[in-house]
């Protein structure tokens, strides 16, 4: 685990690892890894730099400090439904970080129901990612990797 939630004043619950998804979903491993490997689309997917989605080599490279990684930390300010079905529940929130800016981020489906519920105004949450670079012209613009949600943690009450 790449965050250490003893470092808080607040007490923080883990919501969120990449690596138990993965377990769950291993069709989503051979599916990004497929990409890579498919010569005849060479932009589109992750390149690679780091080994393939998923790998042991991919995970090293992450633990060892070798692929880029960024830690958000921040309150919540609102939570939200973002998307067209309006019979769902919440699935968005607004996180201030410390600079003072706010970024959008999402409550992943198959967050347990007693984890959705700690997603409130005032909670802490602590995000990790993982920047894995994409293929040449995979996208337009500047950005040349793709943010990888590693971990996610929320306090257990409100810092506010």
């Amino acid at each position: 685990m790449l965050l250490n939630l003893n470092k808080f004043d607040t007490p923080m619950k883990s919501v969120y690892l990449l690596s138990e998804e993965l377990k769950e979903n291993p069709g989503r491993i051979a599916l990004a890894q497929a990409l890579t490997l498919d010569k005849s689309k060479p932009c589109m997917g992750l390149k690679g730099t780091y080994g393939l989605f998923g790998s042991q080599e991919w995970w090293s490279n992450i633990e060892e400090g070798k692929m880029p990684l960024l830690l958000l930390s921040g309150v919540i300010q609102r939570t939200y439904i973002a998307g067209q079905d309006s019979s769902s529940k919440e699935n968005s929130f607004s996180l201030l970080l410390g600079d003072g800016s706010i970024r959008e981020e999402s409550i992943y489906n198959h967050t347990r129901e007693e984890d959705r519920r700690l997603f409130v105004v005032g909670s802490r949450v602590e995000i990790v990612y993982a920047f894995d670079e994409l293929k040449p012209g995979a996208v337009d613009g500047e950005e040349t990797h793709l943010d990888i949600v590693l971990e996610m943690a929320v306090s257990l009450q409100s810092v506010e």
